[in-house]
Parts: C-alpha cells; structure tokens; sequence
C-alpha cells in the first residue's frame, strides 16, 4: 500500500489530478500540527494526538484508499501542564484561548476557533499514556494508541465519533484484542454501529 506521501508523489510523476483542495488542506493542517508538537516536545511535555487527525494518521498507515479529511488538531494533554503548555506554546506563535468551555490554542494572526488547536484533558476513559510514535509528511509525532481512540470515540459517541469508528473498522484496526478490553456499553455501542452501517 502507498502512503499517502507516496500516492502524491507518484500521482504528480504521472501528470495525474490530484484534489488540490484537500492536498492544501492536509498541508496546512500538518504544518500546524508540526509546529504545536515541536514545541511541546522541546519543552518536554507530554502530549498525543487525539480525535480527527489520529484516526486519519491510523486509517492512512493502514489503508491510504480509506483516509478522509478532518479540519483541526486535538491535542491530548495534562490539565496540570496548562502553564507549560501555554508558555511553550506562546514562544512559537501560538496563543492560548478560552472560549465556551474549551481551551484552545491559536496559531498567528488567526482568531477564528474553527481552525484552533483543541487542548483534551486525560480522562479516565482513555487509560493510562501509551501514545504511539508514527511518521506523518516526514516528521514523527505522538499519537494516541487505536485502542485508546476507540474507547474515547464509543466514549463520547457523536455523528462524528460513529464515522471515525467505521472508518477504524473499515480499515481493519478493531481487533479482537481491542474489542476484548472494550467495557460491554461500550462494546454495546460498536456493535450498533456495525449493525445500523
């Protein structure tokens, strides 16, 4: 199977069409994403990859045909690395915002909150930090575990949450272990997806 870096590469050799839309997209969504986590990582501070953008980097790695676009960052972080996190964050053009419940961090000049990077607090359901390193447009980040984004995905069990757990299955990375360690409402919830898709 490709990755995606591949398919551009050899879809651009052959003079082949590709959806410039969500190439750009992508691009700009990962240059982001490369600036906030070099950023945390520099100031050692934990982190991962959580909610779009982790099923995308697992989905891709998995099954490039299946891959499908999200529009923001979520980071996965330590309510008691707040401080760090904004003081980091502020060093490399990001600024730290709360709005509506969320905290959340802007890149430059930017003020909208559609495009910022939301910061996730651990919760119970995920488990403990076992975050993957994976390779995403030649860099490595921290990603949450497929087992970890199953559990907050049937966890919190919105439209969105349902797609991105198809998209998981379809790809082929629900396990028997995975879903032998789900909780039975949450294993409840997977099924009805599976019998409703």
């Amino acid at each position: 199977m490709l990755t995606f870096d591949q398919f551009l590469a050899e879809a651009a050799t052959k003079g082949e069409a590709v959806n410039t839309v969500f190439e750009e997209r992508l691009f700009g969504l990962v240059g982001v994403l490369h600036r906030i986590t070099d950023a945390l990582a520099a100031g050692h501070i934990a982190h991962e990859v959580v909610g779009g953008l982790a099923v995308l980097i697992h989905v891709e790695e998995a099954n490039p045909e299946l891959t499908s676009l999200t529009r923001d960052v979520d980071l996965m972080v330590r309510r008691s690395d707040l401080e760090r996190i904004k003081l980091a964050a502020a060093e490399h053009g990001f600024r730290y915002r709360h709005a509506a419940g969320a905290d959340m961090l802007i890149y430059g000049e930017a003020e909208s909150a559609r495009n910022a990077i939301r910061l996730i607090f651990r919760g119970a359901e995920v488990g403990p930090i076992q975050p993957e390193r994976k390779q995403i447009h030649g860099k490595e980040v921290m990603v949450i575990s497929v087992a970890g984004l199953v559990r907050m995905k049937l966890t919190s069990y919105r439209d969105k949450d349902r797609v991105h757990i198809r998209s998981l299955d379809a790809a082929g990375l629900l396990t028997n272990e995975i879903e032998f360690q789900l909780a039975p409402e949450l294993a409840a919830r997977l099924q009805h997806i599976r019998e409703t898709e």
